[in-house]
């Protein structure tokens, strides 16, 4: 029998980055896959802000960002016209440092991560399967079968990143509940006649909706929609059959077909993301709609929760009743996109005289509107990217300081040259105090006392667009976003705060009875 402190079962976008993060803070594990290797397909493309933002904090952002292609306009299009242009730039500036959609295909994005989990000495274990678990109030004992070879190993923690179909969550009994629509859809990646666009185009029509971006920087374009009603009742077509259709509501030439599939969209969450010592994370909890391109990027942002918690918890930082937190955050998120983008989705795609009016009428003249105006821009932008995203009912927020929450992602804020910003620092992947303007003496001593880096930046116009208060106080978690907001922090706030959630420095922290665990 083996042992190491977590075992990753699943190597996709979810599984890699959960490993990635892992490695960079020092955690011992081991990460399985039942597949022979990397995907073959490009399947989910669009990475957000929110995990580019993350992807800093591990150190590759740029190489992925390089790696794709940037999409900094997205169109919508209704009986051949444009009817709304958004630019994301626009949208997004001064609130992310990716003020943009990235086009990185998730074929190539899992060898990438395969590539720097090598480079940092950790080997995924291909053609490995889980076929069972138990465990017990120390750890989990699995059975893995490598090729018809069956090794046991123990592990203090499962993480099930296994897709839908995911083993960890069959094995643990948890309810799957949601459903299918009714739709069947085409993917296709193709070449194009004609000049190369790297836009986003929603192409809307009476019976028809689809989507066009950008895949590779190689020039291939992803083509996404609803299969012609003739089509979708026959057994699925292939894309000669559409094409005709496909072409005329998108004003394209299609030169060649490089890949093609027809399939059903799920939405489901899971009833639990935590039993015991065992999680799920991506779409072994949660599955969504292709709307805004949420789910790989929300399946990445469970890996950024939970990495951080698990590495605190085995390093004996924090108490382990921290790990309750992720399912309390995720679930919370998960189940609310879910919902939100069903409604959409539907809306877009329904079937009848309400789905045409939607995709004619409806549709296109709102968002002509809507987008007339900055405050909509730039919420849709923070919704579409993840960077709205926050923890407030968590066990872990405290604090209220103008309109900055404990819970809140940390506003991001660059400098008057735009070559620095307070995003720099998280690259350390623990916790740490960020104070813009001026730094008591008494303060400075409490944070070095409690074992917290202290990142002073000075107070500007860029930190008061973002919504801090000057001379306050934010305590900011490993994952980036704000867990304490004080606005006069004294020694009994911060010690207490710390002793509640139990982040120790032993020789220095008195616990306090008002503990994480009772809380939850």
């Amino acid at each position: 029998m083996t042992d190491t402190d977590v075992l990753i079962v699943g190597a996709g976008p979810t599984g890699l980055v959960l490993a990635l993060s892992l490695a960079r803070q020092g955690i011992e594990f081991r990460i399985i896959e039942r597949s022979s290797g990397p995907g073959q397909a490009s399947r989910a493309i669009v990475v957000h802000a929110r995990v580019l933002e993350f992807y800093r904090q591990l150190g590759i952002a740029e190489e992925v960002v390089t790696r794709g292609v940037k999409v900094d306009t997205i169109r919508m299009r209704e009986g051949g016209r444009e009817r709304a242009r958004l630019d994301l730039k626009d949208m997004g500036r001064g609130l992310s440092a990716y003020p943009f959609a990235l086009s990185f295909p998730q074929d190539d994005h899992e060898r990438f991560l395969v590539e720097q989990l090598a480079a940092v000495g950790v080997a995924v274990e291909w053609g490995v399967a889980l076929i069972e678990f138990t465990q017990e109030e120390t750890g989990v004992t699995a059975i893995l079968d490598a090729g018809g070879a069956r090794e046991t190993v123990r592990a203090g923690y499962v993480c099930g990143c296994d897709g839908g179909h995911s083993v960890v969550r069959t094995g643990l009994g948890i309810e799957f509940p949601g459903g299918t629509y009714n739709q069947r859809f085409y993917v296709a990646d193709v070449a194009l006649a004609g000049e190369r666009n790297d836009d986003l185009t929603g192409n809307l029509a009476g019976d028809a909706f689809g989507l066009m971006l950008p895949v590779r920087s190689s020039g291939t374009r992803r083509l996404i929609g609803l299969l012609p009603p003739a089509a979708a009742e026959a057994p699925p077509p292939g894309f000669e059959a559409i094409r005709p259709a496909v072409e005329r509501l998108m004003g394209i030439r299609v030169e060649a077909v490089n890949w093609y599939s027809t399939y059903q969209v799920h939405h489901r969450v899971a009833a639990r993301f935590r039993v015991g010592r065992c999680f799920l994370l991506g779409d072994a909890g949660h599955v969504h709609s292709p709307a805004g391109g949420q789910g790989m990027n929300t399946g990445i942002g469970d890996a950024a929760n939970l990495a951080w918690k698990l590495a605190q918890t085995l390093n004996g930082r924090m108490d382990p009743a921290v790990l309750d937190t992720y399912e309390t955050e995720r679930i919370a998120f998960a189940r609310t996109l879910v919902a939100t983008t069903d409604r959409a989705f539907q809306a877009l795609v329904g079937a009848g005289l309400g789905g045409r009016l939607v995709r004619t009428l409806l549709a296109p003249r709102i968002l002509a509107i809507a987008t007339r105006f900055a405050a909509v821009r730039r919420a849709a932008f923070k919704a579409i990217s993840q960077i709205r995203i926050h923890y407030r009912m968590s066990a872990l927020s405290e604090g209220v300081v103008g309109p900055v929450r404990g819970g809140d992602r940390l506003p991001w804020v660059a400098d008057a040259t735009g070559e620095a910003d307070n995003y720099a620092p998280l690259q350390t992947l623990d916790w740490q105090a960020h104070v813009y303007g001026k730094i008591s003496d008494g303060l400075a001593a409490t944070l070095a006392g409690a074992g917290l880096p202290l990142r002073a930046f000075a107070w500007s116009a860029g930190a008061r667009a973002a919504s801090l208060t000057r001379d306050a106080l934010y305590l900011v978690r490993p994952d980036g976003h704000v867990a304490l907001a004080a606005r006069d922090p004294d020694e009994r706030t911060i010690n207490g705060y710390l002793a509640r959630i139990g982040l120790t420095r032993p020789s220095l922290l008195q616990h306090s009875d008002r503990t994480l665990a009772a809380r939850l």
